[in-house]
């Protein structure tokens, strides 16, 4: 050896050797061309081009050279691409998560100097529509009016209103949301409003309202049955054949976005196409909610605040998706069912929860769950400093709440009861009365409860639940209509007519009170009164040939002939096929004097 000389070895020489001393004697330095190319373009492109929330694209072996050592690190980390469920918890469709390997070639070729490698080998880059991805939509629809997004400041929620204006009922098959803004829209979820409620939130027509937690007024025998929900490098679900979903003439579509600013003010101006389908639904799924925000209390410094909720099937069940949701301080998500004979069935587990990372999850196959499984929600909360997402420093006390800083503790499913046809409302009367347990002054449980047991024909365990919904709340209108309802069902029809007249004292333009109250004061001769009350629903529903029918016959008891005629005329107008118009108007005709 000589003194004072040292051969170093040119340092990629050195790590393409070691890479190939851990990979073994048979394996080859990874290249771009034919390792990587095909990870990137499978896990990462989609959210990684041009209008999509990925900061950079990663679209050719220039980019992805750019950022290898970036990739490298937050692949080993699990940061990307992002895909919060812990593997062996439930096995979900387009899973984005890389294996062990897939993590330990990206590694390999950034030690090995980033080789493109033949090019010869690499595979096209991914090609995506330019336009909608699943084709023309059969109707397009844009938010009247964009959002002024400012520059900085907090998160924002925001509700569009869209309007079909569909002359006819259609069943859709698929939704594509469009957020109108690049990168500054986090996340949407869109709901149908089948009584046009939402617009009176609105101070401006088509500007929309702000609010993160929305109340929509609905059916109870008409529940939420689907997850329309929107992400960024999120695809539009085609809903698999039976489960296409209704909207109805005089729906509206309310699409609550997620916005942060980006730095820059802009104008946020969402759209949508929706594509039909000529078949109804043959299947009726339901979105369930486990939660307890009720016992959302977590003290300053809490390291593992727990919260708890479980549910026992009444039915069995097909669970279809997840969706799990937290705020920054979620830490573990469970989700699990416990099987009557004992076993766990896991539906998901977030071992390390992050808010910008949420989303719907759909089983690659049906969750069966006989009837019996407990299903159980555990979220863990970490509200110390420690926590790099807690949103306060110092770390201070967080309840329930909507805003991002409060906190949530929501697991919802999407289930789907076993059966020929809607199977749905012992699903909805057992996690009525689990409600109630958690909350008994719960105003929109009671209302549902008592909705539904009123369909079911038990007219007094409905007025029960009514009477305990407008004693909590007397200003809601339907709580007093359906109580109404519940006793002229009981033959209390002094006690219905008062029901319906509070209904209208509290919202005066309250259809459905007015007709009900029409009906009861025909019943008992006042068709005076009737027919001031049901002039209002004529005109509410003027394409509806049955009620201009019916309006029709109430003017004729009233002795109101010429003006009966034309009411029969007006629904022979609408359906020129309804006998029962044609026979009305002929009769009174023949006993007009």
């Amino acid at each position: 050896m000589l003194a004072g000389r040292c051969r170093v070895k040119p340092v990629w020489l050195a790590l393409a050797a070691a890479v190939m001393a851990r990979a073994g004697s048979d394996s080859k330095i990874p290249t771009f061309a034919h390792e990587i190319a095909p990870i990137i373009y499978q896990n990462c492109a989609a959210c990684h081009r041009p209008g999509q929330a990925g900061p950079f694209p990663l679209l050719s072996y220039a980019d992805v050279k750019k950022h290898a050592r970036q990739i490298a690190d937050v692949t080993r980390r699990r940061y990307m691409p992002p895909w919060p469920p812990e593997a062996g918890y439930g096995e979900f469709q387009d899973e984005r998560r890389l294996t062990d390997e897939q993590i330990r070639l990206i590694g390999d070729w950034v030690r090995a100097g980033a080789p493109e490698g033949n090019v010869a080998d690499e595979p096209p880059a991914p090609q995506f529509a330019s336009n909608w991805q699943l084709g023309e939509p059969d109707l397009v629809l844009q938010a009247a009016r964009p959002f002024p997004l400012a520059a900085a400041g907090p998160d924002v929620f925001w509700n569009f209103l869209f309007r079909p204006d569909l002359k006819v009922s259609r069943y859709v098959r698929a939704i594509e949301i469009r957020p109108g803004t690049s990168g500054r829209v986090h996340h949407a979820n869109l709901y149908i409003d089948r009584t046009g409620a939402t617009q009176r939130s609105e101070t401006t027509p088509g500007a929309g309202f702000p609010g993160m937690e929305l109340t929509i007024d609905r059916n109870p025998l008409d529940p939420e049955s689907h997850f329309l929900f929107w992400k960024p490098g999120s695809e539009p679900y085609s809903e698999p054949e039976g489960l296409s979903w209704r909207l109805d003439p005089g729906n509206l579509l309310v699409l609550n976005a997620h916005m942060q600013p980006g730095g820059k003010a802009e104008e946020v101006q969402p759209s949508m196409g929706l594509y039909f389908t000529d078949k109804p639904p043959t299947k009726f799924p339901l979105l369930m909610e486990l939660e307890h925000d009720g016992a959302l209390n977590i003290p300053a410094g809490a390291r593992d605040f727990l919260i708890a909720d479980d549910f026992r099937l009444p039915e069995d069940v097909d669970v279809l998706a997840v969706y799990p949701h937290a705020h920054y301080l979620g830490k573990l998500l469970e989700g699990y069912a416990a099987l009557p004979d004992g076993t766990r069935k896991w539906l998901i587990r977030i071992r390390d929860w992050d808010l910008n990372w949420q989303g719907v999850y759909r089983y690659r196959a049906p969750v069966f769950l006989p009837k019996g499984s407990v299903i159980s929600m555990r979220y863990h909360y970490d509200n110390s400093a420690d926590n790099p997402r807690n949103p306060n420093s110092p770390p201070k006390r967080v309840r329930a709440g909507n805003q991002a800083t409060d906190e949530m503790g929501h697991l919802w499913l999407q289930v789907l009861p076993r059966g020929r046809g809607d199977h749905r409302r012992p699903l909805q009367e057992a996690i009525l009365r689990r409600q109630l347990e958690k909350y008994p002054n719960d105003f929109f449980a009671h209302l549902n409860l008592g909705a539904l047991l009123l369909s079911r024909l038990d007219a007094q365990g409905a007025a029960a639940m009514l009477e305990r919904a407008t004693a909590i709340d007397p200003a809601r209108p339907e709580a007093h209509d359906m109580l109404g309802e519940a006793w002229a069902a009981l033959g209390r029809w002094s006690d219905a007519m008062e029901q319906f007249r509070l209904a209208l004292r509290a919202r005066s333009d309250y259809v459905d009170a007015r007709y009900n109250l029409a009906r009861a004061l025909a019943k008992f001769g006042r068709y005076e009164e009737a027919v001031e009350n049901f002039r209002g629903v004529a005109a509410a529903y003027p394409d509806s040939a049955r009620l201009q029918n019916e309006f029709g016959e109430l003017l004729a008891r009233d002795g109101k002939y010429a003006e009966a005629i034309g009411q029969f005329d007006k629904a022979l107008a609408i359906d020129p096929s309804d006998e029962t118009a044609k026979k009305n108007r002929e009769f009174v005709r023949a006993a007009k004097p």
